[in-house]
């Protein structure tokens, strides 16, 4: 089993949202994707309750048998969607991907 990691920080105001509101769409947007990806195995997210300076604002942890369906996510086409949200919101990201 591979774990897919992925913290962002994300803008204060950003495409028309504050950042407790697209951290609220996104972890909506993301949740979905289990129903829409079936190789996804599990999916957690979660948004800091006690933000500090280091903190992350949200992460993301997910669970696949491989890491070739890792890369199937990262190319498929509703992830994408999310991703180039994301992007667009974002002031840093951190990925860690290990075997469990």
């Amino acid at each position: 089993m591979l774990k897919h990691i992925v913290m962002w920080q994300f803008k204060d105001e950003a495409e028309g949202r504050t950042k407790a509101e697209n951290c609220a769409y996104v972890k909506s947007l993301l949740e979905a994707l289990p129903a829409k990806i079936s190789f996804i195995k599990k999916l957690e997210v979660g948004i800091t309750s006690w933000p500090t300076p280091m903190s992350a604002d949200m992460v993301l942890v997910t669970e696949f048998d491989s890491k070739a369906d890792l890369d199937l996510y990262a190319v498929h086409p509703e992830h994408i969607k999310v991703s180039e949200y994301v992007g667009k919101i974002r002031v840093s990201r951190l990925v860690a991907d290990y075997e469990a």
